[in-house]
């Protein structure tokens, strides 16, 4: 199947998925269909591995958005991510989040089509900085939580990249090793820092 058509698919699930989204009468979809697609067609994701790079480096210009369920969020989920589930992306409490140009949103779900649906959402509706990290959480156990040191010689680009998806990991077990509250204490830490960061309050 060519990437035309699984783009046409795309959307026409899209606009399934809309019709069950809450009506907002003030938000409309900016881009045409065409338009849309030739957005689609360019490169707007992230590896796994560069994720976990602004992850280690607590890189402040991105901001990652997981779309699974809270309760998929709170069994585990990426150091630094808030939490939008897909049915709730529309909720106008999200948008200081969603419709802004400081920081590069990448959004994730355990494969590729949910973080699409949300990205070509958010980029119809005109909200610039949005990505997906490709191949979601799928992609990330598999790549950097599984991810071994084979053979007796290593390039420096093998090493600095099996490093980087070391710390990653590492730090990914810690924060998802914690009790529930204190993960919860953490993630509403998070919340209140970055919404007074922006100028607003809780």
């Amino acid at each position: 199947m060519n990437t035309r058509i699984k783009i046409s698919v795309l959307l026409a699930g899209l606009g399934l998925i809309l019709a069950f989204l809450p009506f907002n009468a003030s938000r409309t979809f900016h881009l045409s269909p065409n338009e849309l697609l030739d957005q689609q067609c360019k490169d707007h994701g992230f590896t796994v591995d560069e994720v976990a790079r602004f992850m280690n480096a607590e890189d402040s210009t991105v901001q990652l958005i997981d779309l699974r369920s809270n309760a998929e969020f709170m069994e585990c989920t990426i150091p630094g991510s808030i939490n939008i589930p897909l049915q709730d992306l529309l909720n106008p409490d999200w948008e200081g989040y969603l419709n802004q140009s400081e920081r590069r949103n990448i959004f994730y779900s355990n494969g590729d089509e949910t973080a699409t649906i949300a990205w070509t959402i958010v980029t119809g509706l005109g909200y610039e900085n949005n990505f997906v990290m490709k191949g979601g959480m799928n992609e990330w156990y598999k790549t950097v939580m599984l991810s071994e040191f084979e053979g007796d010689r290593i390039t420096p680009r093998e090493n600095a990249l099996f490093e980087n998806r070391y710390r990653a990991r590492r730090t990914f077990t810690k924060m998802n090793s914690l009790p529930d509250s204190l993960k919860r204490q953490y993630l509403e830490a998070k919340r209140l820092e970055e919404s007074q960061l922006d100028g607003g309050c809780e």
